[in-house]
């Protein structure tokens, strides 16, 4: 293999005529070009980026990858062709001569070696694409606030609602400014879901620093700060251990997106005990103080037992690293009370102005006033001196009684230990009422209290009776509760799921809240039908301002939509899509009646598209094969930013008894789970993971990880278990490194280079005594992996990052017994060219016997990552049953496909036909495409597209690729939705 350095293609300009009238999208014929036109309004290549190209040196033959790719990519583009680079020695006409030179050989059908080749951004491989892009300074908008006459409501958001997985967060909305509490996984869909845009929101507070309220911030800061040219940020607050994540987020998240972060209240240090001093906490701690809002925390620190000060939680990774904080003896011999971080707890107080009272001209004309300047300074609220009288007059004397503005309190205490903080809190004393629930002198009336308490905590009799305290108020109990599982949140998605599981339930099962009995309310009925407490609901408002309105808005809670809803609205547009749903379950029936199959293709009835099979149409590994031997479960098949209908990369690979694996984990996994597996299934999938696989350090392929081994800490805790296992590139270990120090992840880490074939080689043959030269065994594999030429060598092989083969080696032998318990034979990284260490895996499933004795061979199933074409993905995919590719953008979109370093649907599906796999599964697609992405039919005899939600049994293969006919017929009617949906994407953008 060779490679060719050029320079990136020339962008195009966006077509100039105007868009069709929506009226004409509804002809079929029509929609496909209006969507068409539309996603060339999204940004195109710039000019001048440098980019490679692999050559592969290969005799012709009928049916090359690369002969296909570069013959459709000229026909494609043969205004748009990839130019070279001009290295030393060689100028432009010598380089042009050769290139006509081997076009002639081409076209006179010459025997001589043909020269193919397929281009990838070097750049951007090597992560040096962005060094030449001035650093942006994300500013925060100021605003111009209308005091007065303004609108004010606090609104509950929903996320988690239905899954529980997150918390739920609160919005606090005025006409000109925004403000939401906790930003757990989902809100940036949430957000898009509901049309709250983004681009308003001015400040995110944290009640708590863990995984359930804040891992929804990294994606959320990486979409602002995408947002227009300059790009866009919040500000975010939260107690001192908010800058444990931020030093997290570093290792992903540009430090320009996190500028705008400020912590409050006690911090850990490593020079003195970390008391708990209440004296420091007794007032509210001011954050903002604006024309329309007052907003101040009150920090609750959990009671502990006397010990020693906190130490971070031991990194279970393959290198030691700086524990932080280290257990501090008292100089008087006295233990002190401690705390860790991830423990504080926040309380927020919401204080809106009062209202002035209206201004009576007569009184003021009494005193002695003329009209002019001085009426407006006494409704200002200042004091001016009568015309006609030696008098002072004050606002009281012409206004009428003014009214206190709202107060909201929103309430987290996670914990009884945090219960005896919140019961002791002095600050809290100014917004109590007296024994009989009248506000004393000096009292503030506190309007509303949202609880993001768990119903443990709320259900004490303590916190019961501190919400007495508060006298007439409106509680909203916003703790999660089993009543909102039977409402989607994501409606939009949980439509589509409907449909297709109406078509096809054997690939696309019931949601879990679908199937689920009815629930009553966790916390106690005695509770939430007190006086004056309610169940939050998704969406649900308590209006603020104008003050004629103040109190409870239901109007906005969605109503609860059946299935059956669903599927009559489905029967009413696509009246045909009955027959299609019997055709469907026919194949079924079809590929069990083995005996019919036969004498149909003995009688040449059906064709065999893939005549690399065995005699009975499947590969010999799929012989007697069981239904509970594996499943592919496909949560998450969007790329770059979650989105109404397909969320960010996440594959489960569930292996039934055995366990399962996680194949990348972007954010809203956890929640993904739940709604396939429902919430105590889902819990069950945590317990028995054996392993999760990180492709590469993009945040779409890993935020969701610390939610997942957070949940399966809790899960086990108390009950003897291992860490789970994570394999992911060495910048991932910084990250979860740094987290840990935040809240033990229960984990060990294994970098991915170390489970190359060639790297677990290597340990097995040190292990094994054959060879105890650890130095040139490691020399061994790093000219295999990182040979002269790779596109992979100029950025891994580093002298800075030696193998520590007596830290490493107990992981990978941890490593090959967990995949012998769970029936596998072998999980190899390779890489993939996108960027800096960015890998594919391979799951090799082990032998098997059947009832006859006779030796069937494993499984093997590829998951590409992110990746350009190239040679290492084609050589991994050798036979394989099942290749999952990424397919991020459509065939006319392979000049951005090489900028970006992904790959199109076409180069996909011919990476695994070149590869001979079985079957091809097609995932990652880019959020232009909503619902279904565009794809050539004439292209995907052996390959299916992927959705949200799939579950792909083992045994259902033969049958995968004649379901996607009727998978389009679904979307038939969607094409002028999705044009809606493409230029919302781009308004919100903007």
């Amino acid at each position: 293999m060779v490679l060719e350095e050029g320079i990136g293609v020339r962008g195009f300009d966006p077509p100039t005529s105007k868009l069709k009238p929506l009226t004409d999208l509804r002809d079929p014929g029509n929609a496909m070009a209006q969507v068409s036109n539309i996603r060339l309004l999204l940004p195109t290549l710039p000019p001048s980026r440098h980019y490679l190209s692999f050559r592969f040196l290969s005799k012709p033959r009928a049916s090359s990858l690369f002969t296909t790719l570069a013959s459709s990519s000229s026909r494609r583009h043969r205004n748009l062709p990839l130019q070279p680079f001009h290295r030393g020695g060689r100028n432009s006409s010598t380089n042009r001569e050769i290139r006509q030179s081997r076009s002639r050989d081409r076209d006179r059908g010459t025997a001589m070696e043909e020269t193919q080749s397929i281009g990838f951004n070097k750049r951007r491989a090597e992560g040096r694409d962005k060094s030449d892009i001035p650093q942006k300074n994300l500013q925060l908008k100021v605003r111009k606030l209308n005091p007065v006459n303004t609108i004010s409501y606090v609104q509950i958001l929903g996320t988690g609602m239905d899954t529980q997985d997150t918390s739920p967060s609160v919005l606090l909305f005025f006409d000109k400014q925004r403000f939401i509490f906790n930003a757990g996984e989902g809100l940036q869909r949430f957000c898009t879901e509901h049309k709250i845009k983004l681009s308003k929101i001015d400040h995110i507070f944290l009640s708590r620093v863990c995984s359930e309220t804040a891992g929804g911030l990294p994606g959320l800061l990486l979409t602002l700060a995408g947002m227009g040219e300059e790009g866009m940020s919040v500000k975010i607050w939260g107690p001192s251990d908010l800058k444990y994540l931020v030093d997290a987020m570093r290792s992903f998240i540009p430090n320009a997106a996190m500028v705008h972060t400020q912590s409050f209240g006690p911090t850990l240090s490593t020079d003195v005990p970390a008391k708990l001093d209440q004296s420091k906490l007794s007032e509210p701690i001011v954050l903002v103080d604006d024309e329309v809002v007052k907003i101040s925390a009150i920090i609750l620190q959990p009671s502990y037992s006397e010990g020693l000060l906190f130490t971070p939680p031991e990194s279970h990774s393959e290198e030691k690293t700086d524990q932080g904080p280290k257990p501090l003896g008292n100089p008087n011999g006295k233990k002190q009370a401690t705390r860790k971080p991830g423990d504080m707890s926040v309380v927020y107080i919401c204080e809106l102005p009062e209202i002035k009272g209206k201004f009576d001209p007569e009184k003021a004309k009494a005193l002695g006033l003329k009209p002019g300047p001085k009426y407006r300074e006494l409704q200002l609220g200042n004091s001016v001196k009568s015309d006609h009288q030696n008098v002072m007059v004050r606002p009281g004397d012409v206004l009428g009684p003014s009214v206190p503005g709202p107060i909201v309190l929103l309430v987290d205490c996670p914990s009884e230990s945090h219960l005896k903080a919140l019961l002791s809190a002095e600050s809290l004393n100014s917004y109590y009422a007296d024994s009989m629930g009248n506000l004393s002198e000096g009292s503030k009336n506190v309007t509303c209290i949202i609880h993001l308490s768990p119903a443990s905590v709320i259900i004490c009799p303590n916190y019961q009776k501190w919400m007495t305290r508060f006298g007439s108020v409106q509680h909203i109990m916003a703790g999660h509760e089993k009543k909102n599982v039977e409402i989607p949140i994501l409606k939009s998605s949980a439509r589509i799921a409907a449909r297709l599981n109406y078509l096809c339930p054997q690939f696309f099962p019931a949601p879990g809240f679908w199937s689920l009995p009815s629930h009553n309310s966790s916390i106690p009925g005695s509770l939430v039908s007190s006086e004056g407490s309610v169940s939050a609901e998704n969406l649900l408002k308590f209006t603020l301002r104008p003050y004629a309105h103040l109190g409870m808005d239901k109007s906005c809670i969605p109503s609860r939509v059946a299935p059956s809803e669903i599927i009559n609205e489905l029967l009413s547009e696509i009246p045909e899509i009955v027959e299609a749903a019997q055709h469907v379950s026919q194949l079924w029936q079809r590929s069990c009646e083995k005996k019919v199959m036969t004498a149909m293709r003995d009688t040449h009835k059906v064709m065999i598209e893939e005549p690399w099979l065995s005699a009975d149409g499947v590969p010999c590994c799929l012989e007697n094969i069981k239904r509970d031997d594996l499943e592919i479960v496909l949560l998450g098949t969007g790329s770059s930013q979650p989105s109404k209908y397909r969320n960010v990369s996440a594959i489960y690979i569930n292996l039934f008894s055995k366990g399962g694996l996680l194949l990348d984990c972007g954010e809203g996994t956890l929640g993904q789970l739940k709604r396939r597996y429902g919430i105590d299934g889902a819990d069950e999938v945590v317990r028995a993971l054996k392993c999760v696989w990180i492709s590469h350090i993009h945040a779409d392929h890993h935020a969701g990880l610390a939610r997942i081994l957070a949940l399966r800490r809790d899960l086990l805790k108390g009950v003897p278990h291992e860490p789970v296992l994570v394999i992911g590139p060495r910048q991932l270990k910084r990250y979860l490194d740094a987290y840990q120090r935040l809240e033990d992840l229960d984990m060990q880490f294994l970098d991915c280079r170390h489970t190359t074939e060639a790297s677990l080689k290597a340990f097995k043959v040190v292990d094994s005594g054959m060879n105890d030269n650890w130095d040139s065994v490691t020399r061994e594999v790093d000219s295999t992996l990182f040979a002269r030429g790779s596109p992979m060598q100029s950025y891994w092989k580093r002298p800075d990052s030696p193998v520590d083969k007596d830290a490493v080696s107990p992981i990978v032998n941890k490593l090959n017994k967990l995949l012998q318990e769970a029936g596998l034979e072998a999980l190899n990284s390779f890489p993939v060219v996108h960027c800096p260490q960015a890998f594919g895996v391979v799951l090799q499933a082990a032998e098997r016997i059947n009832n006859v004795g006779k030796v069937i061979p494993g499984w093997k199933i590829v998951y590409s990552g992110d990746t350009r074409p190239c040679p290492d993905l084609v050589k991994a995919s050798r036979d394989a049953t099942v290749l999952i590719h990424e397919a991020t953008f459509e065939d006319a979109m392979v000049e951005e496909a090489i900028a970006k370093n992904h790959s199109t649907t076409k180069e996909a599906v011919e990476m695994g036909e070149s590869a001979g796999a079985y079957r091809i599964i097609l995932t990652h697609f880019s959020q232009r495409y909503p619902k279904i992405p565009v794809f050539d039919e004439k292209h995907m005899h052996n390959t299916c597209i992927a959705f949200d939600m799939m579950s792909i049994n083992i045994a259902d293969l033969p049958v995968l690729p004649r379901v996607v006919p009727y998978l389009k017929l679904v979307f038939r009617n969607e094409m002028a939705d999705e044009s809606d949906d493409v230029m919302d994407a781009v308004v919100a953008a903007s």
